[in-house]
């Protein structure tokens, strides 16, 4: 059994056929890449699967259970969590406060963040010790808009993280950051999620990031899947060069 099926899934977008019947599957621990041109279909995909979407048709399979109509939130809490191309903080909250709020809302308690967050030594225990483990504990008590960009996407990872998911989307965890801070990025959020066996889906358009740090790559093209494969397979694919890499999708 995988770990993640789609069967047929489903959206269409008026006459746009975003995700058209798509059959998606994931193995335990893998970390997939999901690539293709604007348009593609990928962030609808990932859209559907961690609940932001309703199919039009089709289904979810998540660790064998039917996870189709759950709500976010359900799906939180069964172990998906994705972070987001645009970074998706509290700017006005310290860099440790963002992290405990979302193990605050893990536990269900966010109502009392402000109230009791002071008798709850066990979070900010671990909201610590996830910073450290992104290298950002230095960074602890400065207000999350304050630090830099680089930063600020591993800090929204480092949330998405706390949320302690089984599957973790990551939509371009290096876009909007300089050249050299790509690698060391990504060397730290495939570091921890390798470590930790966490299943992982990442949208990149970086495409020496996906080749590097991908076990496998999936290619979407106008709302279908186009290929799937190995870094090399996939390199080495020409209908994915014609679709991806060549001239009119440039």
């Amino acid at each position: 059994m995988n770990y993640l099926d789609t069967t047929k899934l489903t959206k269409y977008f008026g006459d746009t056929h975003a995700v058209d019947k798509v059959d998606f599957a994931i193995g335990e621990g893998e970390v997939v890449s999901l690539i293709g041109s604007n348009g593609a279909g990928k962030t609808s995909l990932v859209n559907l699967i961690s609940g932001l979407l309703q199919p039009d048709s089709g289904q979810i399979l998540f660790r064998g259970q039917d996870v189709t109509r759950q709500s976010v939130q359900d799906r939180i809490k069964g172990g998906i969590a994705r972070s987001f191309q645009i970074v998706n903080l509290f700017d006005e909250l310290t860099v440790v406060d963002n992290v405990a709020l979302s193990i605050f809302a893990r536990e269900g308690k966010t109502r009392w963040f402000f109230t009791l967050a002071d008798h709850y030594g066990a979070i900010w225990d671990e909201a610590n010790d996830i910073l450290h483990q992104f290298g950002l504990d230095l960074k602890a008590q400065q207000l999350a808009g304050g630090i830099s960009q680089g930063e600020r996407k591993l800090l929204d990872v480092a949330v998405a993280y706390a949320l302690k998911p089984r599957l973790l989307f990551l939509d371009e965890p290096t876009s909007g950051v300089s050249t050299r801070e790509k690698a060391p990025i990504m060397d730290v959020i495939s570091s921890i999620v390798r470590s930790n066996r966490i299943t992982a889906v990442v949208i990149e358009h970086d495409m020496d990031i996906i080749f590097k740090y991908s076990d496998r790559i999936v290619v979407m093209h106008q709302g279908l899947i186009l290929a799937s494969g190995t870094p090399e397979e996939i390199r080495s694919n020409e209908s994915v060069k014609d679709a991806v890499f060549g001239p009119t999708h440039a």
